[in-house]
């Protein structure tokens, strides 16, 4: 059987917490007839609590990379960078110490000298004017404060002043210091406190204050550390110098008293200034340079979306929030500059219309840009709707491409036997032939489609029909075709679903772009007749580290064909006809090959221009997101728009945006087309057509 001696010492020992207790819950005191009682059911429930303190790795600062390893933004829940003991300055550890538990070294977790100290101060004063709570009983509560997270509720019950949560708290501090070390304990300290300004962690506030790591804090900056830990809102040195700098005074005079510094060093610290070196609390993808926050928040998507970086969401989400990750991705910082430069000159951020643009190297998938002329964040004339992506992915509805999906319809042709040389009558009018979808169901002929010139007339071949962008020639060609082939290469070239996650509408109007989709569906597209036929999904993150130094590869692109090089290149032959002869003239480059296709939707109220080199491909959009409407008569970037088409408007964004990712690159060259397509686009007596200004 026990003795009876263990019993009576928990109750002693639990009388003696119950006291430490009281004092930080602000009880009256003195409290000393019903102390006994308390102690023994309180024994009870103390003798009941494990021991161990189950602790989850510290929410960290990430950092996210671009693709040579510049910093392109740091994330967090939490701003904090966790460091080990040997990076944070003796002199802090000893102020520290010196401030908040002197005899930490030498006490367990209950220091029953300074409960007693305090319980007689507090009661010649008739309140509350001192605590005892230890050095490992606060690292204890700032544990469960860490777990709270972001819920308001469970963090006041964290911080709640009772008397449970103070047993409570001396039970784990009882276990941890029989399994960590007073070292180890002080260091986990330092690298969970918070010490305002956003600023969680000693590292984090180092930066913050003084812009210097925690390693290379002096003795009257540690100081001042050191003093906010107590009340970081009160002390703030930012918003109240003067309370911060008489505690920090009050910490050195600590300091001296206790011998850890002399009274000469004291008074030097005492006699300088504060000098702070402030650096504003980092605002994640919001900080990000170049219009990138785009970018980093499609980034931060990829994470908590793909199972390369756990199998549930629930994992993920974890992984996310602890921090700590080092994020390597694909985003070109040239290419990315030369974007943003380009936008936000073309388009202002004021304007209603806005331009978005997504840059992709073809035969790998990766992401080289990606951008809008609004700046990413909260505010006037800012957004945290990326107009370059889907809605699954941070983005908004899409929009309707007009005619740059017309090369998806010639690469469905020409893998089903049609030759370039396909001639329609292509009249200025004429009802929507006759089609079948994938489903089975009929489209008889019905309606009209036209073209947007009445001068653009026929007959046509292939490669004319697509420099001009005729209308009619596409839904001859379509019918022909089949609608569902034509839906399967837009599957195949990864578009399998509208911008908002709704299936694509398989209806005669494909061919004439009728779908939303965004400008990463577009550029994705064609960087595959730019890689002859292959497609590759697009990817943006190469690899995760995390803190403790796993590193958890990227979900690697999923490249397949998605038509023959042949095909491929016979529509780069013909795209390269627009660039050169056709509605893209605007957009053509002066050193380099390109290939692609403008595109006007309805009424002038989106236009586009997606287009490749051999080394990237890129598409853009510009359009009002929130009230679509005719952009004829807008002014956009600084001018008024006489009439608003694809090569004119966004192909100079296209333009400008790729010379300046390729300047200094050796040129490439792209695939001419072949045979078949040089004749079908020079034949007898159809050169003068390509130079028609009504063609959109």
């Amino acid at each position: 059987m026990p003795s009876v001696a263990r019993p009576l010492r928990v109750c002693q020992f639990v009388a003696t917490a119950l006291l430490a207790g009281l004092l930080a819950a602000g009880a009256a005191l003195p409290v000393v007839g019903p102390l006994g009682a308390y102690a023994r059911t309180a024994a009870e429930d103390f003798e009941a609590l494990p021991a161990a303190l189950r602790t989850s790795a510290l929410t960290q600062s990430s950092r996210i990379y671009d693709a040579d390893g510049g910093l392109v933004a740091t994330v967090y829940a939490r701003d904090r960078t966790v460091v080990p003991g040997d990076r944070i300055a003796p002199v802090m550890r000893r102020a520290i110490v010196d401030i908040e538990d002197h005899r930490f070294y030498r006490h367990g977790a209950l220091d029953s000298r300074a409960v007693l100290r305090a319980l007689g101060t507090n009661a010649g004063r008739g309140r509350v004017t001192q605590g005892a709570s230890t050095l490992t009983q606060q690292y204890v509560k700032n544990v469960f404060v860490e777990a709270a997270g972001d819920d308001a509720a469970a963090v006041r019950r964290a911080r709640r002043q009772t008397l449970d949560r103070k047993i409570r708290e001396l039970r784990y501090a009882i276990g941890l210091e029989k399994t960590r070390s007073k070292d180890d304990i002080l260091t986990d300290y330092l690298n969970i406190a918070f010490f305002g300004e956003q600023a969680y962690g000693v590292e984090a506030a180092a930066e913050r204050y003084f812009g210097v790591h925690a390693a290379d804090l002096s003795l009257p900056q540690a100081a001042l550390l050191a003093g906010l830990v107590q009340a970081p809102t009160a002390y703030d040195p930012v918003t109240h110098p003067r309370e911060a700098r008489e505690r920090r005074d009050t910490v050195l005079r600590t300091m001296a008293r206790y011998g850890t510094v002399t009274g000469a060093e004291a008074r030097r610290a005492i006699g300088t200034p504060l000098g702070l070196r402030v650096s504003a609390p980092r605002q994640g993808c919001a900080a990000a340079a170049d219009g990138a926050g785009f970018f980093c928040d499609y980034v931060r998507r990829a994470v908590l979306a793909d199972p390369a970086f756990g199998g549930t969401a629930e994992q993920r989400q974890a992984l996310w929030q602890r921090g700590g990750l080092e994020i390597r991705t694909t985003l070109s910082p040239k290419a990315q500059r030369a974007l943003h430069r380009s936008v936000t000159s073309h388009v202002l951020p004021t304007d209603d219309a806005a331009a978005a643009m997504a840059v992709v190297q073809p035969g790998t998938g990766r992401i080289l840009a990606m951008g809008q002329s609004r700046d990413y964040g909260l505010g006037a004339h800012r957004t945290h709707i990326n107009l370059a992506v889907g809605r699954r992915m941070g983005g908004g509805l899409g929009f309707p491409t007009g005619s740059v999906f017309k090369p998806v319809v010639a690469a469905a042709a020409l893998e089903n036997g049609i030759r370039p040389s396909r001639t329609y009558p292509s009249p200025y009018a004429m009802p929507w032939p006759a089609m079948r979808d994938c489903r089975g169901r009929d489209f008889p002929e019905a309606g009209e489609v036209h073209n947007d010139s009445r001068s653009l007339t026929g007959p046509y071949t292939m490669p004319e029909a697509m420099a001009q962008s005729v209308n009619t020639y596409f839904a001859r060609l379509e019918a022909d075709t089949g609608l569902c082939d034509v839906a399967a290469m837009a599957g195949r070239l990864g578009v399998t679903a509208r911008a908002d996650g709704s299936p694509l509408q398989v209806v005669p109007s494909l061919t004439l772009g009728s779908n939303d989709l965004t400008p990463l569906d577009v550029a994705g597209a064609y960087a595959a007749f730019a890689a002859h036929g292959t497609y590759c999904s697009p990817v943006a993150v190469l690899s995760v580290r995390t803190p403790g130094g796993r590193t958890l590869p990227g979900p690697p692109s999923r490249c397949r064909r998605a038509m023959s090089a042949g095909t491929a290149d016979a529509v780069t032959g013909m795209l390269r006809g627009v660039v050169e002869d056709g509605t893209g003239r605007p957009a053509a480059l002066t050193d380099r090959d390109s290939a692609g296709k403008t595109g006007t939707t309805e009424s002038s109220r989106q236009v586009w221009f997606a287009a490749y080199t051999p080394e990237l491909s890129g598409a853009v959009v510009v359009g009002d997101p929130a009230r679509p409407r005719d952009l004829d008569g807008q002014s956009v970037g600084g001018e008024v728009v006489d009439r608003a088409f694809g090569g004119t408007l966004a192909g100079p964004v296209w333009r400008d945006a790729v010379e300046g990712a390729l300047e200094g690159e050796p040129a490439g060259r792209l695939a001419s087309g072949g045979r078949a397509v040089r004749e079908a686009a020079h034949g007898p007596g159809r050169s003068g057509r390509h130079g028609s200004s009504h063609s959109r």
